[in-house]
């Protein structure tokens, strides 16, 4: 049986990231995606210039009317714009800690745009980051939410992805892109194994949304019922696929879409 995912995220009409590239992302890895707005933006690859959050009690309604319906098997949370919508999908889920959840903490555009009020921060450390299966935070999006500097090293990145785990995330999937060294890796922290996840960097500037399309992919794996450690090591060699194929494309002139379904084209 396939799968649904449930994103709950923003919408980037540039197709790059947000909902769009989570409904490509999971759709390529095998699963029937579904998705919930929690905000809408005007955005293109050069940067992001409005934002319009959905009011709170409509994006519960969304997430309401599809559980009132199908069978939801992993549910991935990115943009959630304020404090309000935070306290909105939480209360959404709350009954549902039997199924997946992948946060990815969504807080700054490739181009630099604030993607969450400051004072959101406190609600989504309070109330969404206990309920994720993997957190799933870029360096400093782990700094933001512990209140530390930006990890510069491995060392570092160990000590941030533990310290996420103690604030109850079930698992933490620190990812390492912002390192300055050859490679990007990943740090992956369930309870006390840890596992890093490198892969080579690619020459490329198509790099927009890769967290959205990594946090969907590793949902999807999980909907499939893959462990958590399979789960990542299969969503980070989907993102390096569409990466590596991302020049493919001509998508505007900044920071480029990957490309999602990378495989289905070159049949």
């Amino acid at each position: 049986m396939i799968p649904n995912v449930l994103s709950i995220a923003g919408s980037d009409p540039s197709g790059g990231a947000g909902v769009q590239a989570d409904i490509k992302a999971i759709s390529a890895n095998g699963a029937f995606a579904m998705a919930a707005i929690t905000a809408l933006t005007a955005q293109n690859t050069q940067g992001v210039t409005g934002i319009h959050p959905v009011p709170p009690a409509f994006v519960q309604a969304q997430i309401t009317a599809i559980f009132a319906d199908i069978r939801v098997d992993a549910i991935k949370i990115g943009m959630i714009a304020n404090a309000e919508i935070a306290a909105a999908v939480a209360d959404a889920l709350q009954g549902n800690s039997d199924i997946p959840i992948v946060l990815d903490p969504v807080m700054i555009a490739k181009g630099g745009a604030a993607l969450l009020e400051p004072e959101a921060v406190d609600t989504l450390r309070a109330s969404l980051l206990p309920m994720a299966t993997v957190l799933t935070p870029n360096l400093p999006e782990a700094a933001h939410l512990l209140g530390m500097a930006i990890a510069t090293t491995r060392d570092e990145m160990a000590a941030q992805g533990a310290a996420l785990c103690a604030l109850g995330a079930k698992a933490a999937l620190i990812k390492g892109g912002h390192l300055d060294e050859p490679h990007s890796p990943d740090y992956l922290v369930i309870t006390e194994a840890v596992t890093w996840c490198d892969a080579n960097r690619a020459d490329t500037s198509n790099t927009h949304g890769t967290g959205c399309t990594l946090s969907s992919a590793l949902a999807a794996q999980l909907a499939k019922g893959l462990p958590r450690a399979a789960a990542t090591a299969a969503a980070k060699s989907y993102v390096a696929q569409a990466i590596a194929h991302a020049d493919a494309l001509f998508v505007g002139t900044g920071h480029g879409p990957t490309h999602h379904f990378a495989s289905l084209y070159a049949q």
